[in-house]
């Protein structure tokens, strides 16, 4: 959108019936460059409310996109099984992957997943604002390159993971992306495939018999993960995103 088109939108979402003795100071902000949905404090996403507290990754339609796929998908599953399937929603920032599984299918069980514990508190609002019950939600801190620490003993139907997939030598992040959105959550390291190798390499470890992982990622990156899938037994299919972009792939177990 346009600035004119976000000032008008923050308007609409934030101050319609309310004290608008705010509205310049966030006029500032966006002008700043800061994202509209950090000055609103939350975003839609899949018949869910995110909200963004703490400032985590804001929530993408191409991730909406794939989610919808994946919800499908598991519904799927657990009809052929006939049991409720467990979910695992890893690098979860806001918490939006797993929230949005939750509220579209109240038989699974979410376990949350996030490095950064200042997300945690986030993730926990967002499951309780989406009325999450809170026997069927687990929200831990974890080291992605080892989860061994995080979560043992426990296998899950889908992992499902918008990682740090960002390749820097590409050049191509939006400034306020840079700015304003944490690093921690956006850069995958060489080539971008460091966090994706890692949780490639592991995932079998923590998946039930057939069971998927699925992953967000950079077009550059599809045939490493092929490679990589292929390496640790897995077939893959990829997948695009509305814009036409190979943008998520889809690993199931052999």
């Amino acid at each position: 959108m346009t600035f004119i088109e976000d000032v008008a939108w923050l308007k609409k979402e934030k101050y319609v019936g309310v004290n608008t003795d705010g509205f310049p100071d966030d006029v500032k902000r966006l002008k700043s460059g800061e994202p509209l949905a950090y000055i609103i404090g939350n975003v839609p996403f899949l018949n869910t409310t995110i909200y963004l507290d703490s400032h985590p990754l804001i929530p993408r339609p191409e991730t909406e996109y794939w989610i919808e796929k994946a919800i499908k998908a598991i519904e799927v599953t657990m009809k052929i099984a006939n049991k409720p399937a467990k979910i695992l929603d890893l690098c979860a920032g806001s918490g939006c992957v797993g929230v949005a599984v939750a509220k579209n299918l109240p038989q699974t069980t979410v376990d949350f997943i996030e490095l950064d514990e200042v997300h945690l508190a986030t993730i926990q609002k967002n499951c309780e604002q989406n009325d999450i019950d809170p026997e069927r939600a687990r929200i831990m801190s974890g080291d992605l390159l080892n989860l061994n620490q995080t979560i043992l003993n426990k296998k899950y139907d889908f992992i499902l993971c918008n990682p740090p997939y960002i390749d820097k030598e590409l050049g191509r992040t939006e400034t306020s992306v840079i700015d304003f959105e944490p690093a921690l959550a956006l850069y995958g390291g060489n080539a971008g495939l460091d966090l994706i190798r890692a949780i490639i390499e592991q995932a079998s470890g923590y998946l039930m018999e057939r069971g998927q992982l699925w992953l967000e990622h950079e077009p550059e990156q599809v045939e490493a993960i092929a490679a990589l899938s292929i390496q640790n037994g897995f077939t893959l299919l990829l997948h695009r995103d509305q814009f036409g972009v190979n943008r998520f792939s889809q690993l199931m177990l052999q």
